[in-house]
């Protein structure tokens, strides 16, 4: 048996994801929990004075919701699963263990100083936080300690795959663990922006270090990073959709080559395109939001790659299975496993979310549905399902996994994954009807003097479907402890890597190079923000003071 073949001790790589887990869980509890309570209140129900009157206004819970769900439950589980599925598919341990401790303490704590003084009330500026609207100085300091924590995150990794390299210089590296660390390179130049905001301008300006700000420039700083978080949130899903999800469906993945093509475009074009959200915003030039509007349109294209490559990969799962005809076999899935359920029910929704970011992107569609009722429902398709209910799919083999534990209850799992697609689609498209009627986004609906009587039609099943997804959350969370603490059958899983019909050796070699993507992903960004950030930060006046406005 060679070295390679050794089966090493990942014990500690194991407490260390189930460390990250419980994080990640107890913070999306938490955010489901207020989810409910922002739905009903757009039914006219407003529960919080009379549940949980430590919540001081809608914007209170919509602050936590938002931050909770979308910014700690996102980042917490993908550094743990992308570091377990890093040392699995290497087969070898991550590089210095004890730093990966650290960062696990430096990320957790960075949350606990950004948590004080956001369930205080004072920070509620929602999850974007916009200047002129001012928190107090720990909650940009502690968001800061949460990105420096996935930089050394992204340590770990690329230092793991040195490591590896070292042993198999002439191996390509296998397809889990380079998308892994793909997605975390590619967060790590995205994130630049918003370290750029923080340190900058948002903690000196709250510290009063000086005197202003200006909402300009810390948007555009925003949204160099807010756009690509959002692909480093998918990304992960797709890793699972791409390297598990085949197996687990009884079939092989499609192409080994072409899903890292795929992730190669996420590198280079996830982050030059953030000026689609500000199309409306003054002081941008146009030729600079139609460049980004181009680009946007080109990171539609791995999508439409791994769309393609997943669906093929299912129906060798199907016809493996007996399936036949065209759609038929779709049927033929492992219906069965809660985990497959899970992931298969959250790409369909994604379908159509992926669909509405086009109309997100186009300029002049943009300008019907921007700031409205509609976004919120695209941003429930994509991180909300995409990227939740995919997740949860994982946890049903993962926590199984570390745990020793068989899951609790399959049928459990199965009623919670497809409750979840119900209500999702229910609030969804309730939220896409309100936003083409013109319903904004970010208001407390329920009280609003200019309710249209169009819109009181739909609000209702806004809190219909957001109190199914509650339901759903629940007996998700039940299933989980269950299976943690009270299953007394053993588990015997395997992480279910896939095997690839067409595997990594029928590759280009240049698709397992780093520095051409790199270099071409900085240049990329360079001409699409270079200028218009140069001119902004050498002309603006920083002086605009700040407000707190709940």
């Amino acid at each position: 048996m060679t070295e390679a073949d050794a089966a090493p001790d990942l014990t500690p790589e194991n407490r260390l994801t189930a460390a990250y887990l419980v994080v990640a869980l107890v913070s999306l509890f938490v955010g489901v929990s207020l989810g409910l309570f922002q739905a009903l209140e757009h039914a006219g129900i407003d529960l919080y004075p009379w549940l949980l009157p430590i919540i001081k206004s809608y914007y209170h819970g919509l602050s936590l919701h938002g931050v909770l769900n979308v910014l700690v439950f996102t980042t917490f589980f993908i550094s743990g699963f992308l570091q377990f599925i890093t040392a699995r598919s290497l087969r070898i341990p991550l590089w210095n263990r004890g730093l990966a401790w650290a960062t696990f303490w430096l990320m957790t704590g960075g949350l606990i100083l950004a948590a004080v003084p956001l369930v205080g009330n004072a920070a509620t500026v929602l999850f974007t936080f916009y200047p002129p609207m001012k928190a107090h100085w720990a909650f940009y300091v502690g968001l800061t300690l949460v990105v420096v924590a996935t930089w050394l995150v992204t340590l770990t990794l690329v230092c793991t795959y040195r490591a590896w390299r070292a042993r198999n210089p002439e191996v390509r590296t296998p397809l889990p663990a380079w998308m892994a660390l793909v997605t975390f390179v590619m967060w790590t130049i995205a994130s630049l922006g918003l370290a750029a905001e923080m340190l900058f301008m948002m903690i000196p300006w709250s510290l009063g270090m000086v005197a202003g700000t200006d909402a300009l420039v810390a948007r555009v700083l925003f949204w160099y990073t807010g756009h690509p978080i959002v692909y480093f949130w998918l990304l992960p899903a797709y890793i699972s959709w791409y390297t598990l999800v085949p197996r687990q469906a009884g079939g092989k993945l499609f192409s080994d080559p072409l899903a890292r093509v795929s992730f190669l475009l996420f590198l280079v074009l996830s982050t030059p395109v953030g000026f689609h959200h500000q199309f409306t915003d003054p002081g941008i030039g146009q030729g600079w939001k139609l460049l980004h509007a181009f680009f946007t349109f080109g990171v539609f294209f791995p999508s439409l790659l791994t769309f393609f490559s997943i669906v093929a990969s299912l129906e060798n799962g199907g016809r493996a299975r007996g399936g036949r005809g065209w759609v038929a076999w779709f049927g033929k899935l492992p219906w069965g496993d809660p985990s497959l359920a899970a992931q298969v029910l959250s790409m369909i929704l994604f379908a159509f979310g992926g669909i509405g970011g086009l109309i997100n992107a186009s300029f002049t569609m943009n300008l019907v549905i921007h700031n409205t009722a509609w976004i919120v429902g695209h941003f429930h398709l994509t991180v909300g399902t995409a990227v939740a209910l995919t997740f949860m799919g994982i946890t049903y083999w993962l926590v199984p996994f570390l745990t020793g534990h068989q899951l609790w209850s399959r049928r459990l799992g199965l009623a919670q994954a497809w409750l979840w697609f119900i209500g999702m689609a229910i609030m969804s498209h309730a939220q896409h009807r309100l936003g083409l009627m013109g319903m904004p986004r970010r208001t407390m609906i329920g009280a609003a003097p200019y309710v249209q009587p169009e819109w009181r039609s739909l609000l209702p099943f806004v809190a219909i479907g957001g109190t199914m997804l509650f339901v759903s959350a629940m007996l998700y969370f039940a299933n989980m402890l269950l299976t943690a603490v009270a299953s007394r059958e053993a588990a015997v899983i395997e992480v279910p890597f896939a095997e690839a019909l067409s595997g990594p050796e029928h590759a280009p070699v240049i698709l397992d190079r780093w520095r051409p993507w790199l270099v071409l992903a900085v240049a990329l960004i360079a001409i699409a923000y270079g200028p218009t950030i140069i001119r902004l930060v050498t002309t603006t006046p920083f002086t605009t003071p700040g407000f707190r406005v709940w």
